[in-house]
């Protein structure tokens, strides 16, 4: 890494940040609002970043990321639990916001991850509505097996809730289809999506909001960063289990609903699941093969512009 180099860190909580500079006696703590994340903006293009690295935060960091690349300042947003096994790498124990911006600034120097283009407030919105969604799902599904288990008059409640969440779902897939409703390229995706047996409309959706470098990427980068790649576990003579592990849920969700489908109708998936399940296989195993191998086709639908065909037909 060029000594010339300005790789930053930002530790962001509920009210405030902290901003640590790697190798400089710059740190500041701003407002986590509209006017502190301005005037540390300011700051930063003045410093010419080669890199501003983050937390993911549960939307914490939204603002102030889309302001940075408003102003062409490269921003990686990484996962926490990336920050965390560097700092006990380094033999960083101690742990506060200051000490917290000094790790990650750390890490942006010495990992040097790739630079993320950030989403536009409307995508945003769509991502916000469609994890919304998934909550609710997650939810009706809860309360759905507490219901079996309920006393009659807790049983009442329990199917008043279920019926409320029931309408915040449709009310939000409905503020989804309003949003999407314009968007040309969305329409064309969907129609080239469900051309795949197995994947249906909010499949497809999920995948556009959720996914967007679908089609973008090699096979085993869309594969880790969805979360179906499989990692070896070996050391020696000794050969472990392959293990899934990471990723985005609302789309492994997705595909993991249109896998079941695709494992009895589709002619490219099922041959695999059966095949699997012939070798002794389970079934989770099975299917999480059956997501991988859906999600290589979509992805090499997606980077080439065509609708799906069964490999029967392309031979």
């Amino acid at each position: 890494m060029s000594t010339d180099s300005v790789n930053v860190g930002i530790d962001l909580a509920q009210e405030t940040f902290d901003v640590a500079v790697y190798g400089r006696s710059d740190r500041w703590t701003a407002q986590n609002t509209a006017s502190g994340i301005a005037e540390t903006v300011t700051r930063l293009e003045a410093m010419h970043p080669t890199l501003v690295v983050m937390e993911s935060t549960g939307g914490l960091e939204h603002g102030l990321a889309r302001m940075l690349a408003a102003v062409e300042i490269p921003v990686a947003v990484v996962n926490p639990s990336r920050i965390r096994a560097f700092a006990k790498a380094a033999g960083r124990q101690a742990k506060t916001d200051r000490i917290d911006a000094e790790v990650i600034a750390h890490f942006a120097q010495v990992m040097q991850p790739a630079a993320q283009a950030q989403p536009s407030t409307d995508a945003q919105e769509r991502k916000d509505l469609l994890a919304r969604r998934n909550q609710l799902v997650g939810m009706i599904s809860a309360e759905k097996n507490r219901l079996s288990r309920a006393s009659a008059q807790v049983r009442v409640s329990i199917t008043a809730h279920i019926d409320w969440m029931t309408q915040q779902v449709t009310q939000i897939d409905h503020d989804l289809d309003e949003k999407l409703a314009t968007d040309a390229s969305y329409k064309a995706r969907e129609r080239q999506l469900c051309s795949v047996k197995g994947v249906g409309p909010v499949v497809a959706r999920t995948l556009y909001i959720g996914l967007p470098e679908l089609g973008c990427l090699r096979g085993k980068q869309i594969s880790a960063l969805v979360g179906v790649a499989p990692y070896n576990r070996d050391s020696g003579t000794f050969s472990g289990k392959r293990y899934v592990t990471g990723g985005r849920p609302a789309v492994r969700t997705a595909l993991f609903m249109a896998a079941l489908v695709a494992a009895r109708y589709n002619p490219d998936i099922k041959p695999l699941y059966e095949r699997l399940l012939k070798k002794g296989k389970c079934k989770m195993v099975a299917l999480t093969a059956c997501m991988h191998k859906l999600l290589l086709i979509l992805n090499a639908m997606v980077r080439d512009g065509t609708l799906w065909q069964p490999a029967a037909a392309r031979a």
